[in-house]
């Protein structure tokens, strides 16, 4: 469902087919097919009988500085689903699942602020422990795609690209090539060795208007009944433009702050465990917790 408030009773993110979306694909020219939906993988079960289509998802992160991030993760199975969603809160609990897994993961439209606010330690972390970066995002401004596209390269990272599109006509639109890839194992090793090419269009204003629009469409004729608010319909342009703008916003202040800054490195233990998790059997010598701590795990990241 929409994150909207009100909106989120009653109307969906995407009405998409998962059906259409391949088809489409395939029509302009995909060799391998994915979908990732948020925090879901329900709409591609439609899908598992074709030997080109592989599972992902869009996973809504939660990192150690309480901020918010969508990670994309590629190729899973559904148990990998059910313990992606089962750590989802903890970042540092996610990726080590997903190292110990192998599966590739990355973060994605990184310069934007759909997922709220961001902290300087998120960039640390993306450094340290992402090995993947949406450089190209088809929803997002060309300034904020190239601001990942650099921030990808000095951190060392592989760049993806995606459509990110909520509506069918920009499905596909932009996307990843790995050359000479004809397998799904093939596609994720030549991205790995630094094979992958990102093609497509950057998002826009009007782009981002119309696939609104297409999306108030589709409640209406799912939901008859929303007629009765229709009129409403002609604040769309207001609303875009104000998400627009923040993200220009958003962009510009963080492309700021990371290009005077140096790249730093997180660590695993350079987050506190949290007083809740830790019990007395921990500490059968009556060691007082502050010092059993240390210095280094003192300061919680």
């Amino acid at each position: 469902m929409c994150s909207t408030p009100v909106l989120n009773r009653i109307c969906r993110e995407s009405y998409n087919d998962a059906t259409e979306v391949y088809k489409r694909l395939k029509k302009l020219g995909m060799a391998i097919v994915t979908l990732t939906d948020h925090d879901s993988i329900d709409a591609a079960e439609a899908l598992r009988k074709y030997p080109d289509f592989f599972l992902s998802e869009e996973v809504t992160v939660r990192m150690p500085t309480g901020t918010e991030v969508h990670v994309g993760v590629y190729d899973i199975r559904e148990r990998d689903h059910v313990e992606i969603q089962r750590r989802r809160n903890d970042f540092i609990s996610l990726v080590i699942y997903l190292t110990e897994r192998k599966l590739f993961f990355s973060v994605n439209h990184v310069f934007s602020g759909l997922t709220g606010r961001r902290d300087q330690r998120d960039f640390d972390w993306f450094a340290s422990y992402i090995p993947a970066l949406e450089a190209r995002n088809g929803q997002m401004c060309a300034k904020a795609n190239a601001g990942a596209a650099e921030l990808a390269a000095r951190f060392g990272k592989v760049a993806i690209a995606g459509s990110d599109s909520h509506v069918i006509a920009g499905v596909g639109l932009t996307h990843t090539e790995v050359p000479g890839a004809r397998t799904v194992d093939e596609f994720f090793a030549g991205l790995m060795q630094g094979r992958g090419r990102i093609h497509g269009a950057h998002g826009g204003y009007a782009k981002l208007t119309a696939d609104v629009f297409s999306i108030v469409n589709s409640l209406l004729h799912e939901k008859p009944w929303t007629l009765a608010i229709s009129p409403l319909a002609v604040l769309v342009p207001i609303f875009t433009a104000a998400h627009w703008l923040n993200e220009i916003r958003f962009c510009r202040k963080w492309s700021a702050i990371l290009e005077g800054s140096e790249k730093r490195t997180q660590h695993l233990w350079d987050v506190a465990p949290r007083a809740d998790n830790l019990i007395p059997e921990h500490f059968p010598f009556g060691v007082p917790l502050a010092s059993s701590l240390g210095r280094s795990l003192g300061t919680s990241a």
